[in-house]
């Protein structure tokens, strides 16, 4: 665990300068905590910037407090209530008007609770989940939906969720800002809503809660490949949507979808944090439970008729966690399925994991033809996966110096450490 995250809300170095095992302790709580905070926050206050000050204000003062007093016994209840105390300090410094003094009232109030954190996990009392439904809300920009709820939420930076949208961070970080003040202007309830209005925001929670688990498993920049407290996060609240709604397949699919990936988290890096690929994966490091789970998720899914992006994704991780050997897995079978996903959700990362198919399924030249067309050749330019996509096709067919040239521009555009030390080692073999 490194202290990204921590900077991001206290703006501090400090605790860069501690002991290392109180730096690991006290980011570790910072990271694994900040969204059930700031969730509860928000729900009180009402205002994502009045809520996300109050948090960061608090962490700098556990910075300050904790290496000196040591870790409370509650380090979340001792984070929310000292945000509690800053927002009071903060509304009453302010001189707003009326309500604002009410929303200060009720928080004194709500400071002297003995448990500062509601621990009911059911899906109508989870502050988590009713922020996601907030922030989804149709008044609100499909891209904008999902970019607030992730940075609220899973405390992503705004660059990071730039680059999954493949956008600049300025684009952004205006699209952040007009879906906050959106939400304030029009007094959007922090609810989980009930019959067509639940449907209706359904397609962006669900979103959510996909990227999430994408930014866990594979994070856009950093030391380490893997984030497991947002692969967790994600599985959390997908079985929370589940529970809520157990007849709606894009639902269970995605439930089935995040198990039959992560179950094979443990196998995606080796001891030194370094990239280990599907193909060379220790298989039995991958967790069968979750196996089980997922596959059986995804049949039942498939079966009530109505298919979906996320069951589909769903089925081919089935294929590979399902596969003995590397060389078991039905890589024309995957194909299919992909054709099916691109007609549902069309778009480059589909047609890009499309072509990487295709390369196993009939030879790394039908990879190549996949993947130099202008759908993914334009969109893609500055997308580092479609570059180390085309050095591995070149690489199979011997070709040298188009598997350097292309192995160099990904090394240009990757952002996360352990994927450019993978980069690397590739270009290295292909240089000797």
């Amino acid at each position: 665990m490194n202290s990204r995250g921590v900077r991001q809300w206290t703006g501090s170095c400090i605790i860069e300068r501690m002991e290392p095992a109180t730096s690991e302790a006290i980011a570790r709580v910072f990271v694994e905590e900040h969204g059930r905070i700031l969730a509860n926050l928000i729900r009180v206050l009402g205002d994502f910037d009045l809520a996300e000050d109050a948090l960061q204000e608090a962490c700098a003062s556990a910075i300050r407090a904790w290496p000196r007093d040591g870790l409370p016994a509650q380090p979340a209840g001792w984070l929310l209530v000292a945000a509690k105390r800053k927002a009071i300090d903060n509304l009453r410094r302010s001189q707003l008007h009326e309500r604002k003094v009410r929303e200060a009232a009720i928080l004194d109030g709500l400071e002297q609770r003995d448990t500062p954190m509601d621990d009911d996990e059911s899906a109508i009392g989870d502050d988590r989940l009713r922020l996601i439904f907030t922030c989804c809300h149709p008044a609100l920009p499909m891209e904008a939906r999902v970019a607030l709820t992730l940075r609220t939420l899973c405390g992503l930076e705004t660059a990071e969720i730039a680059r999954a949208f493949l956008v600049p961070e300025s684009t952004m970080a205006q699209r952040i800002v007009r879906a906050k003040k959106k939400i304030r202007d029009e007094r959007i309830p922090y609810v989980v809503p009930a019959g067509d209005e639940l449907a209706g925001r359904l397609d962006a929670v669900l979103a959510v809660i996909y990227l999430v688990f994408t930014e866990g498993y594979a994070a856009t920049s950093g030391a380490a490949l893997l984030r497991g407290d947002l692969c967790s996060e994600a599985i959390r609240l997908a079985r929370l949507v589940t529970n809520l709604l157990p007849g709606e397949p894009e639902v269970t699919g995605l439930l089935a979808l995040l198990l039959l990936q992560d179950a094979r988290r443990d196998a995606r890096t080796d001891a030194a944090g370094d990239l280990v690929t599907l193909e060379e994966q220790d298989r039995s490091l991958w967790r069968r439970e979750s196996i089980v789970e997922g596959s059986a998720l995804v049949e039942r899914a498939l079966r009530m008729g109505r298919v979906g992006p996320y069951q589909v994704q769903a089925a081919i991780a089935a294929i590979h966690d399902e596969a003995a050997t590397p060389a078991d897995v039905d890589w024309q079978e995957i194909v299919l399925l992909y054709d099916t996903l691109a007609r549902l959700t069309p778009g480059p990362i589909v047609q890009l994991n499309r072509a990487a198919a295709v390369g196993m399924a009939f030879g790394p030249r039908a990879g190549l033809a996949a993947l130099d067309v202008p759908v993914l050749a334009g969109p893609l330019a500055a997308f580092h996966l479609y570059h180390a996509a085309r050095a591995d096709f070149f690489r199979r067919l011997g070709e040298r110096d188009a598997a350097m040239a292309a192995y160099e521009r990904a090394l240009e555009l990757v952002e996360n450490a352990v994927e450019r030390r993978y980069i690397e080692r590739r270009l290295a073999k292909v240089r000797t």
